[in-house]
């Protein structure tokens, strides 16, 4: 079946041009280079014009005549044409490829920026590698097109008009003979256009589902090996694979077929002339006309055979820069778009909140109610996809759309900027994200405000400095992708000392549930005691430990807090709390 947005790219298929002017804000700041670039192209188109007639006049004026008197000037102003026309080729070339590498970095640039600031909500759709294809080889095929004198195809236009003027020139009836086959060429070179267009959108789709489904399951190799589904997962990419191979060799032969037809027709042509020209026709025509005519021919089916080139970068160009735009279309979210809470003390009131991920979905919350006040603790608990983790996304604006009220210390969340309610509510979720970077860097993350010496101190907290010293070069020392190397105990550590580096006035913990050896546990535990001591904490908690130190303990189920109350009174109450407790759900190691 085929999706909306196939269709519309189907339907557009024959439109190339509604998308180039998107592309002009980039191009401006070299606009003067594209400028020369095509102001050159007729200069260089005139020189290649003059260069066949002074092959003529030197043959029919002086070769077949024998005079040989001012042979030599014609020599030299054949030479001189062709040294002026290689020096204005380079110049062109120079200026579109430097001009055409600048436009196309200050694209993947701002197309990058833009997926930082794409809503979570994109994420759950779309693949990570779809993302990437289009910053990566998506934007590398547009720069195929820009970098190449595939922008002069206009002026490669001009330059076979150019030719047909001066044909027609010389022999007007030679020409009219020749431009019989002009029909069928257009014809082809048309059908072949659309053709190559609705194949690359295919292909540009294809390419990102096979590096959406690699990023994939790269990143869970270690589940698919644990479970041995490497032989399906391989019979799966294989299928995706070989719809990309299918897809790129039906575009190659429409390409191919394209060259040599207009190859055939060049033949064709020259055939064409050489008959008319022997006289069979009771018309003959000079040598000199004919070799001028055969270089005017390769001059005009050149730039039609370049044409044919260019239309099929320019078709890859046109399905790149679909696919890039439509990103470009997901509304991001503006971090700086909103109000400035100022200083806040951390107080957290929910009323009546309800949310769902889809317009069309159920709810995951139904009217939640929940007060948090400065520097006390709360802990929510309660079975999976109750909706714990959907009140600490929608604190950090990670989701908007909710209904009701969520406010920071009366600001309504909502009308804050992302940016700003971020720096005041920091998040530390279960997933431990560590990059392939230095290890000062994976808890500062370049932040300008936080400096080393708060990096050293937020290690020093939650007990991670013993073992960063221990590393080669130690806060210097650069981790192996993903944190290989490092234990489970000692990834949670460095993702606390992360949020404790940046100093947020409230903090959102996921409580970890992986099982550690006893005595990193005992450390995690500590660390995660010394950050509830200082921080206004809303906390998904897992561990007895965790939850019997919160001031008010919020027991979640199917989207509502059933019950709430501190550890004893919950005991006592005998309900939904008491049942997990007695589970064993609530456990000194976690859950």
């Amino acid at each position: 079946m085929t999706s909306p947005r196939n269709a519309q790219d189907e339907s557009e298929a024959g439109n190339d041009w509604r998308l180039l002017p998107r592309i002009v804000p980039f191009l401006k700041p070299d606009l003067g280079k594209f400028l020369i670039a095509l102001a050159v192209t007729p200069i260089t188109a005139g020189l290649a014009l003059v260069q066949p007639y002074l092959v003529k006049v030197a043959i029919d004026e002086h070769i077949v005549t024998g005079e040989l008197e001012g042979l030599n000037l014609v020599t030299w102003a054949f030479l001189a044409s062709v040294v002026a026309w290689f020096a204005f080729e380079l110049l062109s070339a120079i200026l579109l490829a430097v001009g055409g590498q600048r436009t196309i970095e200050r694209l993947r640039r701002a197309l990058y920026a833009h997926s930082l600031r794409l809503p979570q909500s994109h994420f759950d759709k779309h693949a990570t590698g779809s993302v990437m294809t289009r910053i990566t080889s998506d934007v590398d095929a547009l720069a195929e097109s820009l970098t190449s004198r595939v922008v002069t195809i206009g002026l490669d236009v001009l330059t076979m008009l150019g030719t047909f003027v001066a044909m027609l020139w010389l022999d007007w009836r030679l020409t009219l003979v020749m431009l019989s086959v002009a029909p069928v060429i257009f014809v082809l070179i048309e059908l072949s256009r659309r053709q190559i267009r609705k194949l690359f959108l295919r292909l540009r789709k294809a390419l990102s589902e096979v590096n959406g489904y690699m990023a994939e399951r790269v990143n869970g190799l270690e589940v698919l090996q644990l479970f041995g589904a490497e032989e399906e997962t391989l019979g799966r990419f294989s299928d995706l694979s070989l719809r990309y191979r299918n897809t790129s060799v039906r575009l190659n032969v429409w390409d191919a077929l394209m060259y040599a037809f207009i190859d055939g027709m060049a033949s064709v042509c020259i055939a064409l002339m050489l008959w008319y020209g022997s006289g069979a026709t009771g018309h003959s025509v000079s040598i000199g006309i004919l070799i001028a005519f055969v270089q005017y021919l390769r001059q005009l089916f050149q730039p039609l055979k370049d044409l044919s080139g260019k239309i099929t970068v320019i078709q890859r160009a046109v399905a790149a820069l679909d696919r890039i735009f439509s990103l470009f279309d997901v509304p991001a979210q503006d971090g700086t778009s909103g109000s400035d809470p100022g200083d806040i003390r951390g107080h957290i009131r929910l009323q009546d909140v309800r949310f769902a991920y889809n317009a069309d979905g159920p709810e995951v919350l139904k009217g939640i109610d929940l007060e948090v006040y400065p520097g006390q603790v709360v802990a929510l608990v309660g079975p999976t996809g109750c909706g714990k983790t959907t009140i600490t996304r929608l604190l950090t604006r990670a989701y908007d759309g909710y209904s009701g009220s969520i406010q920071l210390d009366g600001h309504e969340v909502r009308d804050i900027a992302p940016d700003q309610l971020r720096a005041r509510v920091g998040a530390v979720s279960q997933e431990i994200v560590l990059f392939r970077e230095r290890l000062d860097f994976n808890i500062g993350l370049d932040n300008p405000s936080v400096s080393l010496e708060q990096v050293e101190g937020a290690a020093e907290l939650v007990h991670a400095a013993p073992f960063i010293h221990a590393m080669d070069g130690s806060y210097a020392h650069r981790l192996a992708d993903r944190g290989a190397g490092l234990s489970v105990g000692q990834g949670q550590m460095l993702t606390l000392a992360r949020v404790m580096a940046h100093d947020p006035h409230v903090i959102l913990l996921d409580e970890a549930t992986a099982s550690i050896d006893s005595l990193t546990e005992s450390l995690v535990q500590d660390a995660v005691s010394r950050i509830l001591d200082r921080k206004t904490v809303l906390v998904i908690a897992h561990r007895l430990s965790t939850v019997t130190a919160a001031d008010l303990i919020c027991v979640m189920d199917e989207g509502r807090i059933i019950e709430r109350g501190t550890h004893e009174e919950l005991l006592l109450l005998n309900g939904r709390y008491a049942a997990l407790y007695s589970e064993g759900l609530l456990s000194a190691a976690g859950a």
